[in-house]
């Protein structure tokens, strides 16, 4: 690293290029400088040393010394403070805008030195002590805004100890980012009738089987069998009666068909559906332009619904 790249100052805020790899603390990414306490103490040595030097007074002198050299060996009790620590990042899970997103970082002191007085700050600031050869996981917060891709940002681990009068600090950067998904729609809006298939308020029925009609929701009936349209009219639960045997039901969620004023509130609408129909147990196809994911349901076709949204 050339003189220019070292003193360049976003170093010292930002940290230097962002990696993947674990980083371990060292001089060139620990810097230190005086508290508010330590500049004070600075001002009491210094106003010390003119009284001892008006006066000639040996004990002043000897004061002034004492104190100055307290001053000096802070500063490498400071930087061992830090100095040796290995930071390391880990998983992070997706959130919804507005949420926020939690970044897993683990902290290993590999020495024999406990480690005390430690702040990690992203957004807010957690204290901790980590103790000789051991590691501390910890998750730091980081509210988003919109959908896409979220970056964690610098990550600084800094500490005051022994005395507070310096500060010493580190600035990191990894690789790290989160999946934010659109913010679900507040107002639950039935699930739309698609032109592309038989439905009847979103529902595809295939096979045989008759709608017989319509009764009280009770105890054990399927959710799957609920009409969605007679709940949205404030109108009670009722679940739908078929005869013979029983026989699937699916749901195209179009983007077409998304009400919204915009691509955010329409694609916020779309979230809301996926949301509601995963969690009804009901099998969903999924359209967006240039994308056509066919009826299913589960852990992974909800992720890739979703994920499709964050990046459309």
């Amino acid at each position: 690293m050339n003189l220019k790249e070292r003193f360049r100052l976003s170093r010292f805020v930002s940290g230097e290029k962002a990696v993947d790899m674990p980083i371990t603390l060292n001089h060139r990414r620990i810097f230190i400088l005086p508290t508010q306490r330590g500049l004070g103490f600075v001002v009491l040595i210094v106003l010390l040393l003119l009284i001892a030097f008006v006066y000639n007074n040996n004990l002043a002198y000897m004061l002034t010394f004492l104190l100055a050299s307290i001053f000096f060996v802070t500063i490498l009790h400071s930087y061992k403070s830090l100095a040796g620590l290995v930071v390391q990042k880990g998983r992070s899970k997706s959130v919804f805008a507005g949420e926020a997103a939690g970044f897993d970082i683990r902290i290993n002191n590999p020495t024999d030195m406990e480690r005390h007085q430690l702040k990690v700050t992203l957004q807010d600031t957690q204290n901790l002590t980590i103790k000789a050869h051991s590691t501390e996981h910890i998750t730091l917060y980081s509210i988003t805004q919109k959908r896409g891709w979220h970056q964690a940002g610098s990550v600084t681990l800094s500490s005051t100890y022994p005395l507070g009068l310096f500060r010493a600090w580190s600035p990191i950067r990894f690789n790290l980012k989160v999946l934010v998904y659109p913010k679900p729609a507040h107002v639950e809006i039935p699930f739309p009738q698609t032109s592309s298939i038989d439905v009847q308020q979103g529902f595809s029925r295939k096979g045989g089987d008759e709608f017989c009609g319509l009764q009280e929701y009770q105890s054990g009936d399927s959710i799957r069998h609920i009409h969605w349209k007679t709940f949205a009219k404030g109108l009670g639960v009722f679940s739908k009666q078929y005869g013979g045997e029983q026989s699937s039901e699916e749901i195209w969620l179009d983007y077409d068909y998304a009400p919204g004023h915009n691509i955010e509130e329409r694609l916020s609408q779309l979230c809301r559906w996926v949301v509601d129909a995963e969690q009804a147990e009901i099998r969903y196809g999924f359209v967006l332009p240039g994308l056509n994911l066919p009826p299913d349901n589960g852990l992974v076709h909800y992720q890739k619904c979703l994920e499709a949204l964050a990046l459309f």
